[in-house]
């Protein structure tokens, strides 16, 4: 049977590029493919948000979306051509290094993330469609077709779908697609003449329909979308049609260039029960379609792939037991589950389909100017459901309770990053160490012997898959690793006293921790790896840089140190 470090990643969308680049950063063998003959020329999504950016920080490919996109820094409604009420969408009062959403077009993250896989040796095959799976327990075998008419039967141990809303890999596996079709909207990219700021998603409101309009980086050129279209229009009835209303709901003269894109559809609102298959995984699209009123769909299935690729690493190296895969399924299940609930109420509160809104709307949103207390709850809700920082994995099976007062197990160890100055040494310490593509042992410096002693067997115990770090104030002794944190601020903000330690995630979630780092205590912390948890004693495939962490290939394994829904993402399913 082939070696099992061998994967088939299908679509080469932004999930399937994310699912590519974690699992080729491990060190696996990745075969990307797409039925598509080329790179889109479209863009369903339009926004990043903060806990993405995150996650493209660890990834390595934060700082050219960054250059690429533009910060939304407001949502600001307009009813009967008068402005109702400006909230600002500002993250600054949340745990982040990324306070903000940034508006892009999905063509251009997936021309970043397409670069970023390259760099690693995996190059897109387009034209290469999928046309059945057919897997035991030792692998998997996948019928693919070319687009010059040949077939190949391609045995690999394992494949993820990243194909879509009208997945070939679901199907294939015969997963259902739970739920219902709803809305029928018009999505539009085109240029717009208006006295608007590009600072800010619209959302207005006039004859008892909504438009929303979404600013792209380029001056001028806008997303629109219209949730009572009328299909069969040409590009200049539909620049006239969204004239009209949106003349009319801003209360001056808005002219729109005909769409050099645009579609009308009615979306789905619908998941799978699970995303794993034996050998075989869906994510993104292939396991959820919602509305794009959620402003969730590229992200969450990014978050996906980000949260399955170190799982299937760690198993395919033989470093974790199979049942750690089973917590995909726990941990992004109920997610999607979350997801398509918010989306049903984001889709209700876009469209707000309601004769008496133009009465209503005014004195609502009157009252929310007057009373900042009750604008500032409303934008901590909006801001908290888009930006992804509140989820987590509490409950996960891969969490232990600590005994100690620092981050919460589950909870995100970017928080501590966030709290602290830019330039903090430690901050910045951390910030490279959740590039690492393994999991990281947090140890305080200054909690004994025996705790040294733990900390320093895990070092040369686990090093293949866990990153120790002595985190050491000024005049603490040298412990594995040491992670200088010379004010003890990063200490502090994580709670952890002398000897204490936090376990975190290869995905940035702290999985445990405690008071005082014991033998026990970490055991207990990576027992539900499953067995095999390999040791060895093996000297780790990486070598740390001043620039961050390189592969001893020379493949970089990070780029140098520089770098509950609402509508914000505007995209068509796929």
């Amino acid at each position: 049977m082939n070696r099992m470090d061998r994967v088939l990643v299908v679509g080469a969308g932004p999930v399937g590029l994310t699912a590519a680049h974690e699992l080729a950063r491990r060190g696996l063998r990745v075969r990307l493919v797409d039925a598509a003959p080329g790179p889109a020329t479209t863009s369903r999504a339009v926004a990043v948000h903060p806990r993405t950016l995150e996650t493209f920080d660890q990834m390595g490919v934060v700082e050219p979306v960054l250059e690429r996109g533009r910060h939304n820094r407001a949502f600001t409604m307009y009813a009967g051509g008068s402005r109702l009420v400006r909230l600002n969408a500002d993250y600054r009062t949340m745990p982040t290094r990324y306070p903000y959403t940034v508006i892009i077009e999905q063509t251009r993250t997936e021309e970043v993330l397409r670069a970023a896989v390259a760099r690693l040796g995996v190059t897109v095959e387009w034209g290469v469609r999928l046309t059945g799976i057919a897997q035991d327990r030792h692998g998997v075998r996948a019928s693919l077709e070319h687009a010059d008419g040949s077939t190949e039967e391609y045995d690999v141990p394992w494949l993820v779908g990243c194909d879509g809303g009208h997945s070939t890999v679901r199907k294939e596996l015969r997963l259902p697609l739970i739920g219902e079709s709803s809305e029928t909207w018009e999505l539009a990219d085109t240029t717009v003449t208006t006295e608007l700021p590009q600072d800010s998603i619209y959302w207005v409101h006039t004859g008892g329909q909504a438009l929303m309009m979404v600013p792209y980086q380029d001056e001028g050129r806008w997303r629109l979308l219209d949730t009572a279209p009328r299909p069969g229009a040409d590009p200049a009835q539909a620049a006239a049609r969204f004239g009209a209303k949106l003349s009319a709901g801003l209360g001056h003269r808005v002219t729109v260039g005909a769409p050099d894109w645009s579609s009308v559809f009615t979306f789905q609102q619908r998941m799978v029960p699970r995303m794993q298959d034996g050998r075989c995984f869906v994510a993104g699209d292939a396991a959820h379609v919602h509305s794009p009123a959620s402003g969730q769909g590229m992200n969450t299935g990014i978050q996906e792939a980000y949260n399955l690729a170190w799982k299937l690493a760690m198993v395919a190296q033989g470093q974790a037991g199979r049942e750690l895969l089973s917590t995909y399924d726990e941990e992004r299940v109920p997610i999607g589950r979350a997801l398509l609930g918010s989306t049903r109420t984001a889709t209700f509160l876009v469209q707000f389909k309601n004769t008496l809104a133009g009465v209503m709307l005014p004195v609502v949103f009157g009252v929310v100017r007057r009373v900042p207390p009750l604008r500032r709850a409303i934008q901590r809700k909006v801001l908290g459901g888009l930006s992804g920082l509140r989820i987590g994995y509490r409950h996960s099976s891969l969490t232990t309770t600590g005994s100690g007062r620092g981050i919460p197990p589950g909870t995100r160890a970017a928080a501590a990053v966030a709290a602290r100055q830019p330039g903090d040494p430690g901050a910045e310490e951390l910030r490279a160490e959740l590039r690492d593509t393994r999991w990281t042992l947090l140890y305080a410096a200054g909690g004994g012997p025996e705790a040294d002693l733990v900390a320093a067997d895990a070092a040369t115990g686990y090093a293949r898959w866990l990153s120790v770090r002595t985190m050491r104030a000024a005049g603490d002794a040298t412990g594995p690793d040491p992670l200088d944190d010379p004010r003890g601020r990063l200490r502090r903000a994580m709670g952890l006293d002398a000897g204490g330690w936090l376990l975190i995630r290869p995905d940035g979630y702290v999985a445990s921790g405690g008071a005082r780092l014991t033998r026990h205590g970490l055991e207990r912390a990576l027992s539900p790896l499953g067995s095999p948890v390999r040791s060895g004693r093996e000297a780790p495939d990486r070598v740390r840089t001043r620039r961050g962490l390189q592969h001893s290939s020379g493949v970089p394994q990070a780029v140098p140190d520089t770098v509950e829904a609402t509508t914000q993402e505007l995209e068509a399913p796929r």
